[in-house]
């Protein structure tokens, strides 16, 4: 199994990722910490193979813990997952070694491939056997493309992934119609897409029953750990 530790000071955001790893074979959610103190500790007591590292924390933020993980040459890669998209940010994750950069809000397709890709590069990493360069240019520069990756029939991806940042910018319960009204898409479709959440285990949902006995969902980001 490969191991994983989340570094992110934000609750939410890291329940999800640990929702997300949960989801994919071969990975084991290995816990989360706070800030780069933290991290760094773990990282000297435990076996970690990745880490999903956000960049805005207090005290160390994440590319400063990236250059520390290299300056002490810590046995681990680095997968950055952060709302940081200016140009500087992801030229100093990348040429400190971070594997992939994923920028928040983003949909589990993009992070699936994000770790699968790395595990491919893993397993044949620690192949027994020597590499050629057919097998570097297959298994290990090669990345796996996320657009292969079937989602159910009627949703966007795009739409998907600024649904998805409507809600958490909201962190309240919300209904259906006041989504659609907020993301500027149809009651009927903006179901289909909280149905997609759900299905994730990434979303709540409460019925209750007004005067005239109609039902009304009202949901809101599934914060519960499993």
């Amino acid at each position: 199994m490969i191991k994983v530790l989340v570094v992110e000071d934000d609750p939410m955001v890291a329940e999800l990722n640990r929702r997300y790893i949960e989801r994919i074979e071969d990975f084991t959610f290995c816990g989360i910490v706070k800030n780069g103190e933290e991290a760094l500790a773990v990282l000297n007591e435990k076996n970690i193979d990745l880490v999903l590292l956000d960049i805005f924390m207090p005290n160390m933020n994440g590319l400063e813990l990236l250059a520390k993980i290299r300056q002490q040459n810590v046995s681990v890669d680095v997968i950055v997952v952060s709302a940081a998209r200016e140009n500087q940010s992801i030229q100093t994750a990348l040429r400190n070694g971070a594997v992939d950069y994923l920028i928040k809000p983003f949909e589990f397709e993009r992070f699936q491939a994000a770790l699968i890709a790395f595990k491919k590069r893993l397993q044949a990493i620690r192949g027994e056997t020597g590499l050629s360069q057919k097998d570097l240019d297959q298994q290990i520069f090669a990345k796996i493309p996320h657009k292969d990756i079937e989602l159910p029939k009627g949703l966007d991806r795009n739409t998907i992934k600024r649904v998805w940042g409507h809600i958490l910018e909201r962190q309240e319960e919300f209904t259906a119609e006041e989504m659609a009204q907020y993301v500027g898409l149809s009651p009927v479709s903006i179901r289909k897409y909280l149905k997609y959440f759900q299905s994730m285990d990434l979303l709540h949902v409460e019925i209750s029953y007004g005067s005239v006995g109609r039902p009304v969902y009202r949901y809101r980001c599934n914060r519960e750990k499993q």
